[in-house]
């Protein structure tokens, strides 16, 4: 096994990084493959249901209309996603027509809260009454009406958002699609153009970061480190952007963690450059020729691997403290932690 960056001095790094990068991008893995499923989550017999309820209140896509659909989303809230999945749109983008077209203002927020609570508790009813009712009776009736009359003519370097093979001819459309298996082909070209399992990837992509920062916690939890875990956008004093971590605190920080779950390089690359300006950071504020906090990577994903020059430069800003999933254990032994140790 190759010995790691943060196992040896940062003068051998500086001498030939080389076999060290191998060695970061030997422990590195991915998981693209795999996706957390999150809270809110929806199953397909769950989706199924709220379609088949949709199918059934419109005589088989028959008869698409407010009149028809609204008695079903109160009762069958996962219609409203079916509804929702049917248009392509995204809860803001369908909030945007609906309040364009009609005089009642559904805000932005307002149906992204009202979509993660459908999905958090599908199956429970909602109130017929109040302003809630009345907005998801504004979205359904914008539905309808764009699930009726299809896509317009457009330019010819112009793409509809309708115009897809289930609602390019309005509800002609819908009824062929309902009554008929889809072809494959044409099912693997709309999985090409909006990648499959996107609206679920971006709606989890918090998540994939948080299991890496969790690992981090009981790290430093497990030797009783005393940390400060920043949150998002939050600012501290002395950095223009606050590091994921720091030990022992924003007053006095001495060591500094900044986590990245990424599958793009281009993603990977700009946490090396923030990497780079928190050791300008430090470097700026040394003393005696010490910087004036370590700086720690603590990384994971395909994207760190992609390129091996910017390895060497995070190698470099870190002086070799770099660690992944699989090196994490080590964290603490190899780097300034072990002075804020207070349990082996």
């Amino acid at each position: 096994m190759p010995k790691q960056p943060f196992e040896v001095s940062f003068a051998a790094i500086q001498k030939d990084p080389e076999p060290f990068v191998t060695s970061v991008f030997s422990s590195l893995a991915s998981e693209f493959l795999l996706l957390s499923k999150g809270m809110g989550f929806v199953e397909y017999p769950t989706f199924e249901t709220g379609y088949e309820a949709l199918k059934r209140a419109t005589a088989g896509f028959e008869h698409i209309s407010a009149d028809r659909i609204f008695p079903v989303v109160l009762q069958t809230p996962i219609a409203v996603i079916v509804l929702r999945t049917m248009l392509g749109f995204t809860p803001p983008e369908w909030a945007y027509i609906a309040t364009q077209k009609s005089s009642l203002k559904v805000s932005q927020s307002s149906a992204r809260t009202l979509d993660r609570n459908i999905r958090l508790r599908p199956t429970d009813p909602i109130k017929g009454t109040g302003l809630i009712a009345e907005r998801l009776r504004c979205l359904v009736e914008t539905a309808c009406a764009l699930l009726n009359d299809g896509a317009p003519p457009t330019a010819n370097d112009r793409l509809h958002r309708l115009d897809k093979a289930d609602t390019k001819d309005g509800a002609e459309s819908i009824r062929r699609f309902g009554g008929m298996g889809v072809p494959y082909a044409m099912l693997l070209y709309e999985r090409f153009l909006g990648r499959p399992f996107a609206g679920h990837r971006d709606s989890v992509s918090e998540i994939v970061g948080d299991v890496l920062e969790s690992a981090i916690e009981e790290v430093l939890s497990g030797a009783a480190i005393s940390f400060r875990k920043t949150k998002r956008a939050e600012r501290l004093p002395g950095f223009d952007q606050a590091p994921d971590f720091v030990i022992p605190s924003e007053f006095n920080p001495k060591v500094v963690i900044e986590a990245k779950v990424t599958e793009d390089d281009g993603t990977a690359r700009d946490k090396v450059t923030r990497i780079q300006h928190l050791d300008r950071i430090s470097r700026e504020g040394q003393h005696r020729g010490r910087r004036k906090f370590e700086v720690i990577a603590c990384i994971a994903g395909r994207g760190f691997g992609e390129r091996r020059e910017d390895m060497k430069k995070m190698l470099i800003a870190t002086r070799g403290k770099v660690f992944t999933s699989k090196t994490l254990g080590s964290m603490v032994e190899f780097t300034d932690l072990r002075k804020f140790r207070a349990k082996q």
